[in-house]
Order: structure tokens, then C-alpha cells, then sequence
């Protein structure tokens, strides 16, 4: 069944982050010293020269982009888009930067040969959608590399994470109790790997297949 968009969710959330990008940056500060290593081990399994990233914001992935490639990104939020172009100056970096809405993807069928989120399906307003746009446009040998946070399994701490969840989302945008791995399922998508990258089994990276 092919899902719809929702565009009020989607306008919401590009608003959401629009504000936040100005500080987006200092925000995440502290964290992005755990997520470095997690950065460059999931970059090292990128294949293919035609590579995408969905969600890039403010180009944090950028230092690690492999060399060679022919590299896409795209972001929902103009703000977060802009600081990504100057982070891609700052690195003498040249990837296509480009405005788009992982839902509704503007790339023909089997074009990439590996699709890179990291942190970003937290927040897609429908995140099954989002990843049978990534399925549409991989080709059928690529490869999905996500790197994400989602509902811990304990479930009493799952239930708090769902009864705190509208706040967050109020307050930073993302969602912290997503069930990442059932939805890729749903999305028709072959889980290859799984690594519990710790937290109590909170952050995932995850390698994806047709």
C-alpha cells in the first residue's frame, strides 16, 4: 500500500528544526564526542560511487565522506542546509547540497549505490515511508547504512521514553521511543546487521538491504 504524505507533520517538523539550526550545533556538542568513532565506522562501509545522504543538517557527517565518490545530500530545512554548505567549504568539500523530504525523494528508481542516515528517523514524520523511498532509490545490490536512536527494549524504560516522548519532540524535534527496527521491516527492507552501540541497547548501527 503506498502511504501518504502528511504535509502538516512535515511542515511542523522543517519548522521545528529551522529554529533549532541556528544552535543546532552547540546543542549536540557534548554528545558528539560519543558519536565520532560510531561516525567513522559506519562511513568505512560505504561502497559505490553514487552515494546519498538523507538528513544531513549541519554536515556533521561531512569530515568523514570517502574519497571518490559522488556524493548527494539533502536536508528538509533550509537553515540546517546553509550550515552545511559552510561546513562543506570550510573541509574544501563540493557534495550536491539540495533541499528535499525523504518521503517523497526526487531521484529515479535504483540509483544509489549506498544511502547514509544517521540520526535522522527519529524525526521523519513517517518514518516507514521515508524508508520505502530509501528502498526505491537503492539499487539492488546497495545498501542502506542507518545510525539511530529508538525505543529502549526494557519496558518499563520503554514506557517512560513513550510518556516523555511529546515533550521532547516539542522541545528538540526528534523522537525517542521509534521502534526503528520494526519499521524497516515494514518497510520491506532485509535487516543484514545490527550492532548495539550501547546505552542499554538505545543506539543502533544497522546495515540494510532489498
Amino acid at each position: 500500500m503506498q502511504l501518504e504524505i502528511d504535509h502538516n507533520a512535515t511542515n511542523l517538523t522543517r519548522s521545528r528544526y529551522q529554529r533549532l539550526s541556528a544552535f543546532y550545533d552547540l546543542m549536540e556538542g557534548l554528545m558528539e564526542r560519543r558519536y565520532d568513532p560510531w561516525r567513522t565506522q559506519l562511513w568505512e562501509l560505504v561502497e559505490g560511487v553514487q552515494i546519498l545522504e538523507v538528513g544531513v543538517g549541519t554536515g556533521k557527517n561531512m569530515p568523514y565522506y570517502p574519497l571518490g565518490i559522488q556524493m548527494i545530500a539533502i536536508d528538509l530545512t533550509p537553515g540546517m542546509l546553509a550550515r552545511a554548505r559552510q561546513r562543506a567549504g570550510k573541509l574544501h568539500l563540493n557534495p550536491a547540497l539540495k533541499i528535499g523530504d525523504v518521503q517523497a525523494l526526487e531521484f529515479p528508481d535504483a540509483h544509489f549505490d549506498t544511502i547514509v542516515a544517521t540520526f535522522v528517523f527519529c524525526s521523519v514524520p513517517d518514518p516507514i515511508l521515508g524508508l520505502q523511498e530509501l528502498k526505491r532509490v537503492l539499487k539492488p545490490e546497495g545498501k542502506i547504512l542507518l545510525l539511530e536512536h529508538m525505543r529502549l527494549p526494557n519496558e518499563f524504560a520503554g514506557k517512560v521514553m513513550d510518556l516523555v516522548n511529546p515533550l521532547v519532540v516539542r522541545l528538540m524535534g526528534a523522537n525517542i521511543n521509534r521502534r526503528t527496527l520494526e519499521n524497516i521491516q515494514k518497510a520491506g527492507l532485509r535487516i543484514e546487521n545490527v550492532q548495539d552501540l550501547g546505552m542499554g541497547g538505545m543506539f543502533k548501527r544497522i546495515v540494510v538491504r532489498k
